[in-house]
C-alpha cells in the first residue's frame, strides 16, 4: 500500500511546490517508485517546475470526471525513471475537484506507487483540505517569518481536525521543512532560527534548506534541483528525503561561516 505524503504550508511563496518536486524526485531516486499530484488548480506549476508543461494533455479534474483515464493523464517523468507526475487543470476551478473523486484516483495510484506526493495548494480553502484528506504524513513548509509560522501552525490543526485520519481518531504523522535558511540573517535577528520556529509549532524537524540561487535557477529551468549535484539546496533536500526514509543524516547549513582574519580585521 502506497503512503501518501502532503506538503503543505500555510502561507504562499514558501516553496512548497519545489519542495514537492525536490521530494518526489528524490524518493524516486533512492528507488521508489513515487508519484507526485498537482492540487494548485486554476493556478498550477507543477508542471513547469517538473520541465513537462508541453506534455499535459489531460490532467487531475479530467480523470475525476472520467473524461480521460489515469494511463492518459500521468506523465512519466523523461530523466527519473520511477517517477510520474499528474498535472492540476489550468482551467478549471477548485469547487470542481471533490473528496470521492480524489478518492478513487488516489485508491488507483495505490496499486501502481510506493509513495503518492500531494503538491497543496497555499491556504485553508477547498483545494488545500482535498489534498491533505487523504494523508498518512504531511511535510509541513514554512519560512523563518513570523508570519509564515503563524500560518503553518493554522495547517497544523485542519491536519488534526480536516482529514481522513482525523475523522478515524488517528493521527497525520507530521515533519517540518524549514526553507529559505540563512544563519546570517539569523545572526543579525532578521529571521526565526529553527528553534525558533520548532519552539511555536511543536513539529518534528525533518529538513532545513538553504537560502540558494541554485532554487530559483532549476525552477526556471524545469529541472528539480536535487539533480543539481553542486547544489547546497539540492544537498539539503536529499539529507531531508533520506531522514524521510529512517537515515540519520547531520543537519546542515544551519551555522553562519565564521569570518577570516581579514574579514575580522577590515569588516567585511
Amino acid at each position: 500500500m502506497a503512503k501518501v505524503v502532503v506538503v503543505t504550508s500555510g502561507k504562499g511563496g514558501v516553496g512548497k511546490t519545489t519542495t514537492s518536486a525536490a521530494f518526489a524526485s528524490g524518493l524516486a531516486l533512492r528507488g521508489y517508485k513515487t508519484v507526485v499530484i498537482d492540487f494548485d488548480v486554476g493556478l498550477r506549476n507543477l508542471d513547469l517546475v517538473m520541465g513537462c508543461e508541453r506534455r499535459v494533455v489531460y490532467d487531475l479534474l479530467n480523470v475525476i470526471h472520467k473524461e480521460g483515464s489515469l494511463n492518459q493523464a500521468l506523465i512519466k517523468d523523461k530523466r527519473i525513471e520511477n517517477l510520474a507526475i499528474l498535472p492540476a487543470s489550468q482551467t478549471r476551478d477548485k469547487e470542481s475537484l471533490t473528496i470521492e473523486g480524489v478518492g478513487e484516483v488516489i485508491n488507483a495510484l495505490q496499486e501502481r506507487f510506493d509513495y503518492i506526493i500531494c503538491d497543496s495548494p497555499a491556504g485553508i480553502e477547498k483545494g488545500a483540505i482535498t489534498a491533505m484528506y487523504y494523508a498518512d504524513e504531511a511535510l509541513v513548509v514554512t519560512n523563518p517569518e513570523v508570519s509564515s509560522v503563524r500560518d503553518s501552525d493554522r495547517i497544523i490543526g485542519m491536519l488534526a481536525s480536516k482529514t481522513k485520519k482525523a475523522e478515524e481518531g488517528q493521527a497525520v504523522q507530521e515533519h517540518l521543512v524549514v526553507t529559505r535558511y540563512d544563519p546570517l540573517r539569523v545572526q543579525k535577528g532578521e529571521m526565526l532560527s529553527v528553534d525558533d520556529v520548532q519552539e511555536i509549532l511543536a513539529v518534528p524537524l525533518l529538513g532545513v534548506i538553504p537560502e540558494s540561487k541554485s532554487v530559483l535557477v532549476a525552477s526556471n529551468s524545469g529541472v528539480p534541483v536535487v539533480l543539481d549535484e553542486k547544489s547546497d539546496a539540492g544537498g539539503a533536500y536529499f539529507d531531508t528525503v533520506d531522514r524521510f526514509l529512517g537515515e540519520e543524516r547531520p543537519f546542515r547549513y544551519m551555522d553562519a561561516p565564521k569570518n577570516g582574519f581579514f574579514s575580522r580585521i577590515f569588516g567585511k
